[in-house]
């Protein structure tokens, strides 16, 4: 059930390379989420802070946040450089495990374009600590290395009118070995700008995360928190 009134996101600063983000936390949250957005875009993207609040109206909580500093975005190969965008994904589950109103929760990612392929790179690298994956118009073909050690259960959202990223993700199915699906939107081009698409995504990722996502029942079996 959605709830009707979210507080307003917090800006955090989080980590040693002091990523700046925004944090949204409904009443008793069931997971939190981190985004890691696509190459030009970050902690404003519109199209993923209207996921966000969506999210956070499902009982998750969000973490947009700026994986690399404005020095760093200005070189364009750090865009690109999925390793380096993994390792802050990482970077901010610690930042999680860290901090007390999120220690106890599970944690997903939920990637775009680039973005996506840096989520599964990270999950690779942290198979305990991350339990959900959502790909939005990702790009998981540029994990290719770590494709096959990826252990979280993934969704793969692209668009209908996105021939070229729907090849990118089937091609990149067959090199995984962990749970996965791919969910193709009717009528979305890679930016899902159509009327409707961006609340598929929305739907489609809440049931994801709902079914992998299961904070609360960490915290009332007393199990210590996943992964770090």
């Amino acid at each position: 059930m959605l709830e009707e009134e979210q507080d307003e996101p917090k800006r955090v600063i989080v980590g040693p390379h002091r990523l700046e983000g925004f944090l949204g936390m409904p009443r008793e949250p069931k997971g939190v989420v981190i985004f890691a957005h696509g190459s030009g875009s970050g902690r404003f993207s519109p199209r993923n802070n209207y996921v966000a609040r969506r999210l956070e109206a499902a009982g998750f909580a969000t973490l947009l946040l700026d994986l690399l500093s404005p020095e760093e975005e200005a070189d364009r190969r750090n865009v690109f450089d999925i390793g380096l965008l993994a390792s802050r994904l990482i970077e901010a589950s610690k930042w999680v495990r860290g901090t007390p109103r999120l220690a106890n929760l599970t944690i997903g990612y939920f990637g775009a374009s680039t973005g996506g392929g840096a989520a599964l790179e990270a999950a690779a690298a942290n198979p305990t600590g991350v339990l959900a994956v959502v790909s939005r118009g990702g790009r998981p073909d540029l994990a290719e290395r770590s494709l096959a050690l990826v252990r979280t259960p993934t969704l793969l959202l692209v668009g209908g009118d996105d021939r070229q990223v729907i090849g990118l993700n089937r091609w990149a199915m067959d090199r995984m070995q962990c749970p996965v699906q791919l969910h193709i939107v009717p009528g979305a081009g890679h930016l899902f700008e159509e009327p409707g698409t961006l609340d598929e995504v929305v739907a489609q990722a809440v049931r994801w995360f709902e079914l992998h996502l299961a904070g609360p029942a960490l915290v009332e079996a007393g199990l210590p928190p996943q992964g770090g």
